[in-house]
């Protein structure tokens, strides 16, 4: 079938962008997203997401009382701020 239709320009540029990742024809990719748009949802599984914790530590000399008073400082600031905008 064969009609006329209207694109927003950054939607346009991303199909293009896409036709030209999948080195396929631009209509293609058009019915390609129209047709995983319309299917019904449980016919995509959701991806998981996953936390993927990793050891940290402080560097040597790196005082963590500092980031206590750091904190507090720009706490202060803020309060100080918000106290002189005019209301």
């Amino acid at each position: 079938m064969r009609t006329t239709l209207t694109l927003d320009p950054d939607v346009a540029q991303l199909l293009k962008a896409e036709a030209h990742r999948q080195r396929k024809a631009f209509k293609e990719v058009v019915n390609d997203a129209i047709r995983r748009g319309l299917s019904p949802q449980r016919e995509r599984p959701p991806k998981r997401y996953r936390v993927r914790p990793h050891k940290t530590r402080l560097l040597p000399g790196i005082d963590l009382a500092g980031f206590n008073k750091l904190a507090d400082e720009l706490e202060d600031d803020a309060l100080i701020a918000k106290a002189k905008a005019p209301r």
